[in-house]
């Protein structure tokens, strides 16, 4: 094994960090391993602190009419469905006469309302209901074999789903003639919570090992493929920390775990292929290990500090949306970029002091090499004929990369918006299964009804007027009531069910025409269709300053990186054309229902509203991210040579390989998060993994090379005053401004006779 060559650790130009984190390294580690484990006990149970809900505003009319309606009228907000099925009554022999309806057998009947009135006994439910005690034919199947209680459990999510984990066991399964299974929009959410746990912990069990066998085939080195995957879990760790703490002050979506794992992993393992690979090639130049290392900090650590700060401004403007499941990914997304870069500025180079050469240890390679000498690519020759190819057919490859990005986008041009429901759920699933039941066999439209609040005191005609006004609005199926409270004393509710769809355009429609109907009482109007339509309404009003967020941040920190106006607005405009695969295949696929039955999905034929927005936030924060990686060599080598094309042929030569495993290992990832039985993890999982590898193979080897082609040293303008901004303020990998004349690169022999051959 390779000697460790060191040298004094404070001396040089490595500045105050590197001296700080190589200057007791053991120390460094030891104290990682500390809080990494105190971050094991703090983040333990997570998850269950975590909802399942939260696509809702909270100020929204929609929320505000749930809320009351649920606190005056609890009947009318069932969350926990009973249904009541007499086949084993049948099976038995016990049903009644041929012809009688089952569910109104004697039997059946005294059978039911006693479970009615054990269930209202119990604490923390109000509001229960049955077909038994109101005679109601929505609460009775189509065919009498079955029928529905229906109970709301009150209070906060995570109170709710104590009370319902409390009472599921007494009232699940057989009970004399009748057989009950537990649906409702809390069985359906507390559900999802499950199977996300669930599919969680088995998407890691599939990333890691499979992690850590292509880091073996990017590095060779056992030792140094470990690196990067130590990053990744204790960026993960410490992030389930972070959000146990978050869920002490505000909700926070079980869902946002799954961006804690993928980005945990995904970027912690970018952040140490790009800091290892550099320190390598300067160990491989012949510097020693402290040198090697104050080198990698001052050059890749400066451009992992810049690429987590991009990545984390993309996922924080998720932050001025009012819906906590969206705000939860801000959270947790930030979290995990901030403690995975820390961890690879931090414990990586104090593992690289104590490693030294032996960074290079167990080239299990060398298995199937089987004696043969080796042949490695080393100095990204194959990239750099890359960049050749691209930049002498320029014009040809912008134009065509970027039409057929587009084209791949068009798909997304029909999208539809819904609302997240129980067909989320896999088809087995029992608050599936009793929700298909109810939208198959029984009459009207289970769950898709919207009700009108009424508050204000009125007669009892003027009640009768409203109800007949609103029944005469095109897309009104039916309208019923009012149901008063205390005789009617100020406080009423109307149910309306509109015609077709529950949430399709026309439901959406009559939600409007119910809000201005005139009226001589204060009303406000809940349900699937309302609380789309606000969601809607709440994401337009902010959507436009999320993206001014992103698109303003990632102008100043590119500028602040390259020193160029130009740059920036390519990287914009550029990242932008990456997602366009993304957006198209989420609707050909998720909403049309292409690939449905190979994916194990249901389409509902819309695509819940946040999730484009969260899938742009990610995404574009992760394309960036590779960006920045390319940009920084590019500039690096621009700034010491002057060399306009020959600096983005070194670029993409360095980079290259380096984006694309990156891209692939997070692709792995994102893919195994995609294999949830849950449609919107899916969606996030898979789509995001298509971006990421769209970004790096097409935008990153193609689109980007093409288009700096074209644009030539203008490529690198900026006006006066900012350029003086950027002399200031800025920050590059290289440690001066470009030279005044070219001079030969400061790399490897081969990057020397490159040059050299280019000028």
């Amino acid at each position: 094994m390779a000697e460790v060559k060191k040298s004094a650790p404070g001396g040089g130009t490595g500045g105050g960090w590197t001296r700080f984190v190589t200057a007791r390294p053991r120390l460094t580690l030891l104290v990682a391993l500390v809080l990494t484990a105190l971050a094991v006990l703090a983040g333990g149970g997570v998850a269950d602190r975590m909802g399942s809900g939260g696509w809702e505003d909270p100020a929204a009319e929609s929320t505000y009419a749930t809320e009351a309606l649920a606190r005056e009228f609890p009947g009318s907000q069932p969350n926990l469905l009973l249904l009541v099925d007499t086949g084993a009554a049948r099976k038995a022999g016990e049903a009644g006469k041929a012809g009688a309806a089952a569910v109104d057998d004697p039997a059946v009947v005294a059978e039911a309302r006693k479970l009615a009135e054990r269930l209202d006994a119990e604490p923390g439910v109000d509001g229960v209901g049955s077909y038994w005690s109101t005679g109601s034919p929505a609460l009775r199947s189509e065919d009498g074999r079955q029928a529905v209680i229906a109970a709301r459990i009150a209070g906060e999510e995570k109170d709710a789903s104590a009370i319902l984990d409390r009472i599921a066991p007494e009232y699940r399964g057989t009970h004399g003639p009748v057989e009950v299974t537990l649906g409702g929009g809390l069985a359906v959410r507390h559900e999802m919570q499950v199977i996300i746990q669930e599919d969680l912990l088995r998407a890691e069990l599939i990333a890691l090992p499979l992690t850590l066998v292509l880091l073996v085939m990017v590095f060779g080195s056992a030792v140094a493929a470990l690196l990067p995957l130590g990053v990744g879990i204790v960026a993960i760790l410490g992030t389930n920390a972070v959000l146990r703490g978050i869920t002490e002050f505000t909700d926070v979506s079980v869902f946002a775990q799954n961006l804690t794992t993928a980005l945990g992993l995904g970027l912690a393992i970018d952040y140490a292929l790009f800091v290892v690979r550099r320190y390598r090639e300067e160990l491989a130049a012949g510097a020693d290990t402290y040198t090697a290392v104050r080198t990698t900090l001052r050059t890749a650590g400066r451009t992992v500090l810049f690429s987590a700060l991009t990545v984390a401004v993309s996922l924080s403007a998720m932050l001025v949306f009012p819906q906590y499941f969206l705000r939860s990914f801000a959270y947790a997304g930030i979290a995990v970029v901030v403690l995975a870069a820390l961890a690879a500025l931090t414990l990586l180079p104090a593992a690289l002091v104590l490693l030294g050469d032996r960074v290079n240890a167990l080239d299990l390679r060398r298995l199937l090499r089987r004696g043969r000498p080796p042949r490695e690519d080393t100095d990204g020759s194959g990239w750099a004929r890359v960049a050749d190819l691209v930049m002498r057919r320029a014009p040809v490859f912008a134009v065509a990369t970027a039409a057929g990005l587009v084209l791949l986008g068009l798909p997304f041009l029909g999208v539809k918006f819904g609302t997240a429901d129980d067909r989320q759920l896999p088809v087995t699933a029992t608050s599936r299964v009793v929700q298909d039941q109810l939208r198959d066999g029984f009459p009207g439209n289970p769950g898709g009804g919207l009700t009108v609040l009424a508050e204000g005191e009125a007669t009892p005609a003027q009640y009768e007027a409203f109800r007949a006004r609103i029944s005469t609005i095109e897309g009104v199926g039916r309208a019923d009531g009012p149901v008063t409270a205390g005789g009617g004393a100020g406080q009423a509710y109307f149910t309306v069910v509109p015609e077709g769809e529950t949430v399709g355009p026309g439901a959406q429609r009559v939600v409007s025409e119910l809000r201005a109907a005139p009226a001589p009482f204060e009303t406000s109007v809940t349900g699937q269709a309302a609380v789309l339509v606000d969601s809607k309404d709440a994401l337009a009003e902010r959507l436009p300053w999320a993206a001014a967020i992103v698109v303003l941040a990632t102008l100043l920190l590119v500028f602040l990186l390259t020193g160029s106006v130009i740059v920036p607005l390519q990287a914009v405009l550029l990242n932008a054309l990456s997602l366009t695969a993304m957006f198209g295949a989420v609707v050909w696929v998720f909403q049309e229902g292409h690939l449905a039955g190979l994916l194990g999905f249901t389409s509902t034929g819309d695509i819940e509203t946040t999730l484009p927005v969260l899938m742009f936030c990610v995404a574009f924060g992760l394309s960036m991210d590779y960006g920045v990686f390319l940009l920084s060599r590019v500039k690096e080598e621009y700034d010491a040579t002057g060399d306009h094309e020959h600096s983005v042929r070194f670029g993409l030569r360095r980079t290259g390989g380096l984006i694309t495993a990156a891209a692939v290992i997070l692709a792995v990832v994102m893919v195994a998060i995609g294999t949830s039985r849950v449609t919107n993890t899916k969606m996030l999982g898979l789509g995001v993994a298509l971006a990421v590898l769209m970004d790096a193979m097409v935008v990153r080897s193609l689109l980007v090379p093409s288009v700096m082609k074209l644009t030539g040293r203008f490529t690198w303008w900026a006006p006066k005053p900012l350029r003086r901004f950027h002399d200031r303020f800025g920050v590059s990998e290289s440690d001066g401004p470009a030279p005044a004349a070219a001079v030969p690169p400061a790399g490897t022999e081969a990057d020397r006779k490159e040059y050299s051959s280019a000028r």
